[in-house]
């Protein structure tokens, strides 16, 4: 555990005795910002701006409804205290319970449909968030549930997409994009982000001409067509790289800045990591898209304008850098 704080505040406050409604609304106000309680009425948390502006905000609540309460920062007198005060915040027991809640919720997994499994995983993730904003010294009991939550939301996101292709080891081939021109390729239908990412990137750079069929499961697959995006697909993810950045590799289009500045986008709202600033919207967009159109030809015609659009856009933000970094 993290023994260090840069400074600490500390409210005390008190409510008329009349009031419950109030004194709930505070009580759990207190629990979510993770204060420590000192004892009744003495509330402890980490200095910083946001849980100065919360205390704040609460300690005028408690005087609006017509009781006391006092923001003040406060130092430890002693280096005992100093050291002690983190433990107060140890939240080992609320990793546990979570823990327990995702064993339990495991047992039952099966017996869900998808809607069920939907709504699930996101209220753990929500509580799993919450405990996690206010783990302030987070210890080796944060490191166990990271883990635990890992391998639970894994589980449930192969009950929700069976067919999404796991990642392979083994380097990625450099092949001559002539040899891959009017081709069938497939891949499964109701596109998501890599799919259409992929099939995008596919017509674009590599096989103007390319058909595309659609599979409602990967055995579906002609023996004929180019599978991607599935496991046992002829293009996949493979490392690190998701579908759209092993298309990338394979066809020599990783010298385009603008292009892996996409696949760094389709990389994090794949499989996660580093978030994209355009990622979000982007999403939003293709949500909105699958909600308007069954048909994943007017889809992938429609977001591939998007990606049109973004890629000429990072074209051009690549060019200006390139100016103001070479004025010459």
């Amino acid at each position: 555990m993290q023994m260090a704080a840069d400074g600490w505040l500390l409210l005390i406050l008190s409510l008329p005795t009349q009031g419950a409604t109030a004194r709930m609304r505070i009580w759990r106000t207190l629990k979510s910002l993770g204060c420590a309680a000192l004892r009744d009425g003495a509330y402890l948390l980490p200095a910083s701006s946001h849980h100065q502006d919360a205390l704040q905000e609460l300690a005028d609540e408690c005087v609006r409804e017509g009781g006391g309460a006092w923001v003040l920062s406060a130092t430890p007198a002693r280096n005992d205290d100093a050291q002690s005060y983190p433990a107060l915040f140890d939240r080992s027991e609320d990793y546990a319970a979570l823990v327990k809640t995702w064993k339990q919720a495991a047992a039952s997994l099966s017996s869900l449909g998808p809607a069920e499994l939907n709504r699930l995983h996101k209220k753990l993730h929500r509580e799993y968030e919450a405990l996690r904003a206010i783990d302030f010294f987070a210890g080796e009991a944060s490191i166990e549930a990271e883990a635990a939550w890992s391998d639970f939301s894994s589980r449930l996101e192969r009950l929700l997409s069976p067919d999404e292709p796991h990642e392979t080891e083994g380097q990625v081939s450099r092949l001559n994009p002539s040899e891959y021109r009017g081709r069938l390729w497939a891949t499964r239908k109701r596109l998501w982000v890599d799919r259409v990412a992929s099939a995008w990137l596919i017509r674009r750079f590599i096989d103007p001409e390319a058909r595309f069929q659609w599979l409602a499961k990967p055995s579906d697959c002609p023996r004929k067509a180019l599978g991607f995006d599935f496991d046992g697909a002829t293009f996949s993810h493979v490392g690190e790289r998701v579908t759209f950045q092993t298309l990338m590799a394979s066809f020599g289009l990783e010298e385009d800045a603008a292009l892996l500045r996409l696949g760094a986008m389709v990389h994090s709202l794949d499989v996660g990591g580093a978030p994209a600033p355009e990622g979000s919207g982007f999403e939003a967009v293709l949500a909105g898209a699958r909600e308007r159109l069954p048909d994943d030809d007017a889809l992938l015609a429609e977001i591939g304008a998007v990606l049109d659009s973004l890629y000429a856009h990072f074209q051009r933000e690549g060019q200006r850098s390139k100016t103001t970094k070479d004025p010459k």
